[in-house]
């Protein structure tokens, strides 16, 4: 069968690949064969002083604040990989309902949150 990805989703020794992570409920033209359960990545992380008196420049000059851009930007990235590291330890192929959370813990220390429902697909049976 032909997948939107040119291949069909696996747990091989890769893991959970972005490609098979949607925020939507499904996969078209997949069914979920098994739900292995919710699945997160969190990453707590806050900037050092160096960096606070730099982000207080930008702030002075207005426009996009680009070390806290990176940060958060980069917050992400890693809170995604861990959950597609426990989505695989989980053994799925897949994880569907993906979303992100963000919550200030104290004052400069923010927690970023991925997580989602990992899941089992298979080709659906054709009609």
């Amino acid at each position: 069968m032909s997948t939107p990805f040119g291949r069909k989703p696996t747990a091989g020794a890769g893991g959970v690949e972005p490609r098979w992570v949607t925020t939507a409920n499904d996969f078209d033209g997949y069914r979920i064969a098994e739900y292995r359960g919710v699945v997160r990545g969190i990453v707590v992380r806050s900037r050092s002083v160096l960096g606070n008196i730099g982000a207080s420049v930008q702030t002075f000059f207005g426009g996009n604040i680009t070390l806290y851009t990176d940060l958060c930007e980069r917050a992400r990235q890693d809170a995604y990989a861990l959950m597609l590291r426990h989505a695989t330890e989980a053994g799925a192929n897949a994880v569907v309902a993906m979303r992100y959370d963000a919550n200030e813990v104290a004052p400069g220390v923010t927690e970023v949150l991925a997580y989602g429902t990992a899941v089992v697909l298979e080709a659906a049976p054709r009609a």
